[in-house]
């Protein structure tokens, strides 16, 4: 058996007995090695064909269900399984919410070692598909074709283009889609209209293999409070001419695009926040609103994805700092500043940091337009940014909120948050393993006094996970603020 190609090797009537990382599952094999599956949910019967074979396990996927779980569902996306999105489609979302859950406490335990209470239930999704008020798709000369395509149409020449996502690990293939089932209308109508359009009139979609073509993306921004839809498209080089009929074509048939933009990009990469975007027709933002809360919403803003479930992020973020009016409050990786000026009307005062200097400026014009006079904002790196000197100027917090990217937070900024000492810290974090890393680094310190996973991506692996930690008052350094 070890002489033979891992592919050629298939594992037969394995029983999944538990979710993995990376939207896989668990099993194990008859020599006693965990088999990591793609395709797979508990509680299924599977064979299972082996794509790696190391010392300790195997990976693979699933090649056969057997006995299908009773966790198991059936998915409503008809590329589920080529697309790299949406990995869960295929289990009971009431599971989806259980195995989330549980990777949550088991990263904070195993991997941090930590003593804490029972996590509160996970906050599910009320809406488990359309959820996404941001969508990015992308244009290519010729399409991902699925085996079964091919096997059905033989020789398919130069192919036809596509719209739609890269296929994983694949950056110059597009899966081209035809319905997805993330973002609500009319995301999916002006995308194929997008396709249909540039496909009548001859125009060139991008080839990343070669820098050429004129198409390059194409970004759908909905807003959770009004019908208003931004549509920005990213062309590789100028034609006037072409452009402009492309966009005019698409304004005369969703009048309901408040917001049209384009941007020449002949970069190498897709990447738009170094570039001089244009406005067609219409503003060069739209708007989302929370609690009275109005935020501006560019192209190049941040925001969460999910604004019903951000804002039950937001709501545990500001009952967890547990403010009273008074308070130095720190918004750590603030971004565009909405968590800050959310909790803002409890504290006294909240300073927000963020490295990326067009989210702060987002950041200062969203608390201008919302009358906030005690939230201000400063542009660095954190690591650099947040030292003595900082704490000089503004005074030590008596709360820190973080919200740092999958990373987690550089040693050097968790060794200033001890110096500091606050009261309480509100870690969110969208990756629970580097959560538990850097909380490891303080538990002697500060004790977790609550634990609150949020689903913000149903479908997906992916979880946000609240953490309120509080100074253990042992540590000497509680009293030592003045």
């Amino acid at each position: 058996m070890s002489r033979r190609h891992p592919k050629d090797l298939v594992l037969e009537n394995l029983e999944v007995t538990d979710a993995a990382a990376q939207g896989k599952s668990v099993a194990h094999s008859e020599d006693g090695r965990a088999v990591l599956i793609l395709g797979a949910v508990p509680g299924d019967i599977v064979d299972v064909r082996v794509t790696k074979k190391k010392s300790k396990y195997y990976e693979g996927t699933a090649e056969r269900i057997v006995k299908p779980s009773e966790k198991r569902t059936t998915p409503p996306c008809a590329h589920f399984g080529v697309c790299g999105g949406c990995k869960w489609q295929n289990m009971d979302y009431r599971w989806q919410l259980f195995y989330k859950q549980k990777e949550v406490g088991n990263n904070l335990r195993r991997l941090g070692g930590l003593d804490m209470p029972d996590p509160l239930p996970i906050k599910g999704c009320g809406n488990e598909y359309f959820y996404r008020n941001k969508m990015e798709f992308s244009f290519a000369t010729r399409r991902w074709y699925t085996r079964e395509e091919l096997d059905m149409a033989g020789d398919i020449g130069d192919g036809e283009p596509g719209l739609g996502f890269h296929i994983p690990g694949r950056w110059d293939k597009v899966l081209d889609i035809k319905k997805c089932h993330l973002q609500r209308d009319p995301s999916n109508a002006i995308r194929l209209e997008m396709k249909k359009y540039a496909t009548e009139h001859g125009l060139e979609f991008f080839d990343p293999r070669t820098n050429e073509g004129f198409l390059r993306t194409m970004m759908v921004r909905t807003s959770s409070v009004s019908p208003d839809v931004m549509l920005m498209v990213q062309f590789y080089r100028e034609d006037k001419t072409a452009r402009e009929a492309l966009l005019e074509h698409m304004h005369r048939t969703f009048p309901e695009i408040s917001s049209l933009l384009y941007a020449i990009n002949p970069k190498v990469n897709d990447s738009i926040y170094d570039l001089d975007i244009k406005t067609y027709y219409g503003q060069d933002h739209i708007f989302e609103q929370m609690e009275g809360l109005r935020f501006k919403i560019g192209p190049k803003s941040f925001y969460q994805t999910n604004s019903a479930q951000a804002y039950e992020l937001y709501k545990t973020v500001r009952e967890f700092a547990h403010l009273t009016g008074n308070e130095t409050v720190y918004d750590l990786y603030t971004g565009t500043g909405t968590i800050s000026q959310f909790v803002s009307s409890g504290a006294g005062k909240v300073i927000g940091v963020e490295a990326v200097p067009e989210a702060i400026e987002a950041a200062r014009v969203n608390a201008a337009i919302n009358g906030i006079t005690n939230c201000e904002y400063l542009v660095g790196d954190m690591k650099d940014v947040f030292d003595d000197g900082f704490t000089s100027r503004y005074g030590r917090p008596d709360v820190v909120i973080t919200d740092p990217p999958r990373d987690g937070m550089h040693k050097d900024v968790v060794a200033q948050l001890l110096r500091l000492m606050p009261q309480r810290i509100v870690y969110v974090s969208c990756n629970s393993a580097t959560q538990a890393r850097d909380l490891a680094m303080m538990k002697d310190f500060y004790e977790i006094k609550k634990s609150q996973a949020v689903d913000m991506f149903p479908q997906t692996f992916h979880v946000e996970n609240i953490v309120l930690l509080e100074a253990r008052e042992q540590s000497g350094l509680t009293d030592d603020k003045e």
